[in-house]
């Protein structure tokens, strides 16, 4: 096992470990630490634990102190600063005729990079912009190009929920969002319905997705033959919320024909032949649609 603190250094962003170094360290204190990037500020919200050996990446970097009151003023300056880059940015990119869009700038503790954080439809050659930059800021220059979750994640706003974006106020990390997700959970297909500001997928389809799949996994599906206490019938319809389904059975005595509700636990499959409803096939133009709303991570 190996003790570690957890620091973030932007809100919501990932949590990275590091080796505390017999520094009496809680959580929500500011430190310093070395990163790949060179020195940073950052915020610990992990306070220090135990971990297994398997779970960090080695060699563990160690924190090099808790922040002072000189690093505070340091790290604000450096904010301000931040806002000057954005704009002389604007302008060069503009100057260059550019097609692209500046979304943030952050300078490390140590002012040794200044990264510029950009969304643009494909390549961009920003060699001439580089070289601007690096005239004016006399510091290494890094153009990050950016997809339009992480734009979101940066800029932030509010959902359809009527809540801040869970990528910019919690979601450390993204996961990988398919349709299959919101057929899964019987959603609407409408894409206008089910993506978010950033024009993917929600992220919050991924949240209750191993649920819902635990119990399709065990329903039977539309056109399975199951045996009820009524006796044997024909699927016609599931809730997978509800976990029922909904199920034709034929009168023996007068031919008829009755439907009645079982929750899943209370009917037994026969023979499954067709796939469950939530795999139902649609329209191609309206696939192509919703898989250009999916997003790998």
């Amino acid at each position: 096992m190996v003790t570690v603190v957890g620091v973030r250094f932007k809100k919501a962003g990932k949590i990275y470990y590091f080796d505390p170094d017999n520094i009496e360290i809680t959580k929500n204190q500011n430190v310093i630490v070395e990163t790949a990037r060179g020195i940073e500020f950052g915020e610990v919200v992990v306070g220090p634990k135990e971990v297994p050996e398997d779970d960090i990446i080695a060699p563990l970097k160690k924190v090099i102190r808790i922040v002072t009151e000189e690093d505070e003023i340091k790290h604000k300056e450096n904010k301000e600063k931040e806002k000057e880059a954005f704009e002389a940015c604007l302008t060069k990119i503009k100057d260059h005729e550019l097609e692209m869009k500046l979304i943030d700038v952050e300078y490390t503790f140590d002012n040794n990079k200044v990264i510029f954080y950009f969304t643009a439809d494909g390549r961009v050659d920003f060699r001439e912009l580089v070289k601007d930059l690096a005239a004016i800021f006399k510091t290494r220059i890094e153009l990050r190009q950016i997809g339009v979750r992480d734009e979101a994640k940066m800029i932030g706003g509010i959902g359809p929920c009527g809540k801040s974006l869970c990528c910019s106020s919690w979601l450390g990390d993204f996961e990988p969002v398919s349709i299959k997700m919101a057929k899964d959970q019987s959603l609407s297909l409408n894409p206008a319905k089910i993506s978010g500001i950033c024009g993917r997928l929600f992220c919050c389809l991924k949240y209750e997705h191993n649920l819902y799949q635990q119990i399709i996994d065990k329903m039977p599906g539309i056109g399975a033959i199951v045996k009820t206490i009524d006796g044997e019938g024909t699927v016609i319809d599931t809730n997978v919320l509800l976990e029922q389904v909904k199920v034709k059975i034929k009168n023996q005595a007068d031919n008829s024909e009755d439907l009645k509700v079982y929750f899943i636990d209370d009917v037994t499959k026969i023979r499954d032949e067709r796939k469950p409803s939530t795999e139902e096939e649609i329209p191609k133009d309206l696939e192509r649609e919703l898989r250009a709303l999916e997003s790998d991570k």
